[in-house]
């Protein structure tokens, strides 16, 4: 199993659009740490059949061509935020290369929000041709599991402070973004675990994402053997964050490779 995440960055990316010279908005971020730089948050997953796509990002061209990642067999939505969900029409391509429709996996909330958005990415497919994204809707609820390219993957319930979010688990791996709490249940269901990548924003508490301390604590609890930090802010300068985390607990950065067994 790999897993590429393609953007480890907030809704505004790092930097966001600003800045005295108009060149971004860095925040507390070193702008000459290139670890710094981060696009809207995505991983790829690539399994016995295929690799899976998690959320079409407005930067989802250029994260899958510098990662190298050509072909996508299916893309599984965590919610309908615009971060996650308005790079979708570079679906079309991905089309092109499978040759097919392509399925999209998420909850009924976020399938109505896609198909009413981009109602055109749903229509059914006219072949041959592409000319733009196809994808067939697949309803899934959270705390289901779910068979997908010779992968079983547990859908996860996550509090997103005014909605809610799937987060998703694979063997020892769990991928859990824009989460600022978790239920019993699901917190119980992410013991064990090996590599755990996590949401966290920001030093500061927010309403919807969870932050420094949050993450810390959830980390002594559940003990995972490797924690990673996604959809950071312009608050997560890389290099204090490298000094100031605990062992096991690192930030992630835009690229980085996780290889695992399932």
């Amino acid at each position: 199993m790999r897993v590429v995440l393609l953007g480890t960055g907030g809704s505004a990316g790092v930097p966001m659009i600003g800045g005295a010279d108009g060149a971004g908005d860095w925040g507390s971020c070193d702008p000459a740490e290139p670890r710094n730089r981060r696009s809207r948050s995505s991983i790829a997953i690539t399994g016995p059949g295929g690799t899976l796509l998690v959320d079409t990002g407005p930067d989802l061209r250029t994260q899958l061509l510098i990662s190298k990642i050509s072909r996508i067999d299916a893309v599984l939505y965590t919610h309908p935020h615009a971060d996650h969900i308005t790079g979708i029409d570079d679906v079309r391509i991905l089309n092109r290369i499978a040759g097919r429709p392509l399925p999209a996996y998420g909850t009924a909330t976020t399938m109505a929000a896609l198909t009413g958005r981009f109602p055109y990415a749903f229509k059914p497919w006219e072949p041959p041709n592409f000319f733009r994204p196809v994808m067939v809707a697949n309803e899934v609820a959270a705390g289901s599991k779910l068979d997908l390219l010779g992968m079983r993957i547990d859908l996860l319930d996550q509090d997103h402070g005014y909605s809610h979010t799937l987060g998703l688990r694979i063997g020892d791996f769990a991928y859990c973004t824009d989460v600022i709490r978790f239920d019993a249940q699901t917190f119980e269901s992410l013991r064990g675990l090996n590599i755990w990548v996590v949401d966290c924003f920001q030093r500061q508490p927010h309403n919807t994402h969870a932050n420094v301390a949050q993450v810390l604590a959830w980390v002594r609890e559940l003990r995972p053997a490797r924690t990673i930090l996604t959809h950071m802010g312009t608050d997560m300068d890389w290099a204090r964050l490298v000094r100031d985390l605990p062992a096991g607990i690192e930030p992630g950065m835009d690229g980085m490779v996780l290889d695992f067994a399932a």
